[in-house]
């Protein structure tokens, strides 16, 4: 008779992957993280690091991001006002989900598309 394993609830894994999917899920917001990350401040700045994003997205999402508290928006100046974003510090924490993310794609790239020496 098969031992019967002890019954684990999927959803106490499950239900913080999806809030972590809903934080940085989607085209764009990755990429706008590492742009603002690696030190592109102004709105045309970020826009030119990332191709094909439109303003109006961007706009969207970086408020996003900014509710979630990972990226700063800093108004500078009376006039010409200048606006600038940078990373807050628990973007940081990303880091190495990002990475993982990384890795994990190139190894399943290669898995795809290496063929089998057999």
């Amino acid at each position: 008779m098969a031992v019967k394993r002890g019954h684990c609830n999927c959803l106490e894994t499950v239900k913080p992957v999806r809030d972590t999917l809903e934080v940085i899920n989607g085209k764009w917001k990755l990429p706008i993280i590492i742009s603002v990350s690696v030190g592109n401040e102004r709105f045309t700045d970020i826009q030119e690091s990332i191709p094909g994003i439109t303003p109006k997205v961007l706009a969207k999402e970086l408020k996003e991001l900014e509710a979630h508290q990972l990226i700063k928006r800093n108004v500078v100046g009376d006039y010409p006002v200048k606006i600038l974003y940078t990373a807050e510090a628990y973007a940081d924490t990303l880091t190495p989900l990002i990475y993982a993310l990384k890795d994990w794609g190139l190894n399943h790239r290669n898995k795809l598309f290496t063929p089998n020496k057999e």
